[in-house]
């Protein structure tokens, strides 16, 4: 399925939840992982998570990720295998959060939209606090013993 804001089902007190589709980019380099810090005004403000973003109707995964990646950190990426996909219920809405391999293509990564970005090696993963869809992917890829 690709597009996001479908409503797929009923709460409690009656109202539809949407469903949104987000793809987020694995980025290694010399044995460290990108990251980005959300921006305080968004949803979820400051917590960490892996470069990407929604899907947008009519549009497939690697299009989405080349476009949010860019659009966030002004790089261009090459997507590749998907790792990862996970769900997540939100209070609002539901997430499914699908991540690829990435390669870099480009040297600099300069944040846009986000609040900060960093190299971090796998190991310190848990110096941060990442939001909970991603916190749930990085637990199923564990889970799964996929090497990330």
């Amino acid at each position: 399925m690709n597009g996001d804001s479908k409503p797929i089902a009923a709460t409690n007190d009656g109202h539809a939840k949407r469903r949104i589709r987000v793809v987020a980019a694995i980025i290694e380099r010399d044995g460290q992982y990108l990251i980005t810090q959300r921006r305080a005004s968004a949803v979820l403000p400051l917590l960490w998570e892996f470069p990407g973003g929604r899907v947008e109707e009519g549009e497939n995964d690697q299009a989405a990720l080349k476009r949010e990646v860019m659009y966030r950190l002004d790089v261009r990426v090459e997507p590749g295998d998907l790792l990862s996909s996970t769900a997540h219920e939100y209070q609002e809405y539901f997430l499914d959060l699908h991540l690829y391999a990435c390669r870099l293509l480009d040297e600099d990564v300069r944040p846009r939209m986000v609040n900060d970005v960093r190299w971090v090696k796998y190991k310190n993963f848990d110096e941060y606090i990442f939001t909970p869809a991603d916190e749930a992917s990085i637990n199923k890829l564990l889970s799964e013993k996929h090497q990330i």
